[in-house]
């Protein structure tokens, strides 16, 4: 029973582009204003007038984070088979959604991994894309993920890995609660190699990514705005029959809580990243001794 399938796409961040590029404006639903498309993303991607999150995609989120010209994508040729044959309630088999998903957002699966430095460090990226079937995670995605920690300790870079996801993915049931596990039991080889991995979650990282890898960081971030948990809200107050906080599931839950090691600003993850990395630079691999001098005088002006 094959669970994967052979096709390659090979991500050039340049040319990824959403296919309403050519509108200049676009409407805020937090605060109903038009604003200028051009200016939102200079402002990566939050709404100038009220400072409302947008969604980014993961070619986006790696190109806020990087050194510029530095990713290069080493994700595995492989997309997802239909093992069990699945049909959803509208009679559309699960290959045709892979195949919607892939046509809609030219990424072959739900993941991208790359190699690049953020300040002259070494990391490997694992990046998901909620466009993609909700970011969720199958057999593609965790073999993706043990791909990154393999190229990680052979390269003794950082694993970053930025979660934005629904869970496990339905479709391949069984096949896809196993990534879980699989990717669990991969994470223990940075730690034999003692390197760093940072797990940052964003909105939204939940069910079966929220309660495996992404909470197995030794660092772990929540981007302002997240939403962390493993299970609906509802769900939850219908099981246990209590009234739960106002603020349950949020970043602010989170932390509190000691999910997360700290909530950090969208426009400011990349500068925490380089703080974090320049911490457990002796373990990484030709790390830029120059960039993190640079990064010193600047935190010193």
């Amino acid at each position: 029973m094959a669970i994967f399938g052979k096709k390659y796409f090979k991500v050039e961040l340049e040319r990824l582009e959403r296919k309403d590029d050519e509108t200049l404006w676009m409407k805020c639903k937090a605060c109903g204003e038009l604003v200028f498309k051009k200016r939102v993303r200079e402002n990566n991607n939050i709404c100038p007038k009220c400072g409302e999150y947008f969604f980014l995609t993961a070619p986006e989120r790696i190109e806020l984070l990087v050194d510029p010209g530095s990713f290069e994508d080493i994700s595995r040729p492989i997309v997802a088979a239909d093992p069990l044959q699945f049909i959803d309630e509208d009679g559309k088999p699960y290959s045709e959604k892979v195949k919607k998903a892939q046509e809609e957002t030219g990424l072959a699966n739900e993941i991208i991994i790359g190699r690049a430095r953020i300040g002259g460090y070494p990391v490997i990226l694992a990046v998901m894309d909620f466009r993609f079937i909700g970011g969720s995670m199958g057999s593609v995605m965790g073999e993706q993920i043990c791909q990154a920690i393999q190229y990680a300790v052979q390269e003794r870079a950082a694993l970053v890995l930025i979660s934005a996801t629904g869970g496990a993915r339905m479709q391949e049931g069984i096949l896809s609660l196993m990534q879980m596990a699989k990717t669990s039991a991969a994470r223990k080889r940075l730690e034999d190699a003692k390197l760093p991995f940072i797990s940052i979650m964003t909105y939204p990282t939940t069910a079966g990514v929220e309660a495996s890898i992404a909470s197995l960081g030794d660092i772990t971030l929540a981007e302002k705005g997240a939403l962390i948990g493993f299970t609906g809200r509802r769900v939850i107050k219908q099981t246990i029959r209590q009234e739960l906080p106002e603020d349950f599931q949020t970043d602010r839950f989170a932390f509190e809580h000691g999910i997360v090691d700290n909530v950090v600003k969208r426009e400011q993850l990349r500068d925490e990243l380089i703080k974090i990395l320049r911490l457990f630079a002796p373990l990484l691999a030709h790390s830029s001794a120059v960039a993190g001098e640079a990064h010193q005088r600047e935190a010193i002006v």
